[in-house]
């Protein structure tokens, strides 16, 4: 069965979209209120959620190409079209650099074509200095304010992220590229700025120009990515033909679309938003794949998870103020860049707190998460883990034979001597719990049962909840300590008060860890 449509998979060109007769979501009324709102814009989305796309719309308006706009929203608001010469730059191309000597020759080369057409000699410039002189040449041969377009500004800063030795260096080159932007602001029409992270504070980037950031704007949730009535307007008959490529219904398939590839919200109370490119990428071949992460897991994000030791499960469905958008260089947690990473998004507001709840997407995030986190803390292959260790732990733990399934978990610990950097990392954690805490519940998570860490209740916090369909098992885990204090604990605090009016077995398990061989040493269970 052939689409109805032509999906646009990989390409990020308004121009191409509109004369190859791609599908195209319209925002371009949106794209003109942006224009009309500040000279300097800045937006914040994670990537692949079509920024690229944004930005080239905006280069087709300011160039006057009307033709391409033919049918479309802004066609109702726009009756100038005044063309202004424009500055297109991408900052990918400055990414993967080895020093800050090659940052700045890629900086200087990315500028390189436009100082060629305008005449400008490039010997000995910074490539902030040959940024001005190119916007002021072209301000002054055309009698006109200049559109500034920068797409990415902080690849090459997300490259070098974490790494003390060239971030430093780094920063100070973009600094000085950026600096640039203050002096312009008369010989500028509009500048708009894409990034996946947001703009930094005061003390870096901001205080150099006056920019109205729209990342966290209602107004502007969806000018990336799609929301529903926008795939039901445009994607309907296709998506008739693909849940019979589906074996499901027409209704299933909305379910399923949105469980896998919906979910973001990027701003308070908006609407959700899919994530562009999976849903072409499903248009296009119907068929369901993890396809955003699965190509480019971003190295920044994985040394992120890694450096702040960090648990998914104890940040999410946390409330939060409104810092976990903003960008800092000394960031006590990962959260921030989980966030511009697509990785955590708004679930809700509380207006009377003015708090934040943030929780993971969809399904294709959550795996691609959970893979990257167990090959992080355990370094294991996810898949070997799977199918030689967790399915076999699951199949008894769903027989409530709690015995062998701790053999498993002991078997599995002790066994696994040669891989690179795994007892390493159990050395470091052998009297912190949360390690132990936090595989279990990656491996429970693996095998889609429900599991929670760090559990609140009236007398504290439970380790580890696991709700199967028959049971509920309360674990409490001793890096430091005994199986009968683990379980007392348990006890003494009431961790199993809360389950035992489901209806329910309940399970308490007390978990003592040796320390020398770093395995589970004792257990207790008590029903």
């Amino acid at each position: 069965m052939n689409s109805v449509r032509k999906y646009p998979v990989g390409i990020q060109t308004f121009e191409r979209l509109r004369k190859e007769n791609y599908l195209y979501i319209d925002k371009t009324d949106l794209v003109w209120k942006i224009t009309k709102e500040s000279p300097f814009v800045f937006l914040s989305r994670p990537r692949r959620f079509g920024k690229s796309l944004l930005t080239t719309t905006l280069d087709s308006y300011f160039k006057g190409q009307k033709e391409l706009f033919e049918g479309l929203k802004i066609m109702d608001l726009e009756t100038e079209w005044e063309q202004y010469p424009v500055i297109h730059l991408d900052v990918c191309f400055a990414a993967h650099t080895s020093n800050k000597n090659d940052l700045r020759n890629a900086l200087l080369q990315m500028l390189s074509p436009f100082a060629s057409l305008y005449g400008i000699e490039e010997r000995n410039l910074s490539p902030g200095l040959l940024l001005y002189l190119i916007v002021r040449e072209v301000h002054d041969q055309t009698g006109k304010h200049v559109v500034l377009l920068i797409d990415e500004y902080d690849a090459p800063l997300l490259d070098v992220l974490g790494d003390e030795s060239r971030y430093p260096d780094y920063l100070q080159v973009m600094l000085e590229f950026f600096h640039t932007l203050k002096g312009l602001e008369p010989m500028l029409q509009f500048c708009f700025i894409t990034g996946v992270t947001a703009f930094p504070e005061p003390a870096t980037f901001a205080s150099f120009i006056n920019l109205y950031d729209i990342s966290l704007n209602p107004r502007y949730a969806s000018i990336c990515g799609i929301t529903e009535d926008e795939i039901r307007a445009t994607m309907d008959d296709d998506l008739e033909l693909a849940s019979a490529k589906c074996n499901c219904t027409k209704h299933e398939l909305y379910s399923r679309l949105k469980l896998q590839y919906g979910g973001y919200h990027f701003a308070r109370n908006s609407s959700e938003i899919y994530n562009p490119h999976c849903l072409m990428d499903f248009m296009t071949g119907q068929m369901f794949q993890f396809c955003w992460f699965s190509s480019f897991m971003p190295s920044f994000i994985h040394r992120h998870l890694s450096h702040f030791k960090t648990n998914m499960n104890a940040l999410c469905y946390e409330k939060v103020g409104d810092y976990f958008y903003k960008y800092t260089e000394h960031m006590g947690n990962a959260m921030t860049l989980l966030y511009h990473g697509g990785y955590l998004t708004i679930q809700d507001y509380d207006r009377e707190s003015d708090t934040y709840t943030l929780s993971i997407p969809n399904t294709t995030v959550y795996t691609d998460l959970l893979y990257g986190q167990t090959s992080l803390v355990t370094g294991l292959d996810p898949y070997n883990l799977y199918v030689c260790f967790a399915l076999k732990f699951w199949r008894v733990l769903k027989r409530c034979d709690i015995d062998a399934a701790m053999l498993e978990m002991k078997a599995f610990l002790s066994g696994v001597p040669h891989v690179e950097g795994f007892q390493e990392k159990l050395k470091e954690a052998k009297n912190y719990e949360g390690f132990y805490e936090y595989t279990l519940w990656l491996i429970f998570s693996m095998l889609n049962v429900y599991v929670r860490t760090q559990v609140k209740c009236a007398g504290g916090r439970t380790d580890v909840v696991v709700e199967m369909p028959d049971t509920t098992y309360v674990f409490e885990l001793k890096a430091n300590g005994t199986a009968q204090e683990a379980l007392d604990q348990i006890n003494s605090k009431n961790y199993a008060l809360p389950y035992e009016t489901e209806g329910r077995k309940v399970v308490k398990v007390g978990v003592a860890f040796e320390q020398e061989t770093m395995t589970v040493g004792t257990w207790l269970v008590e029903e």
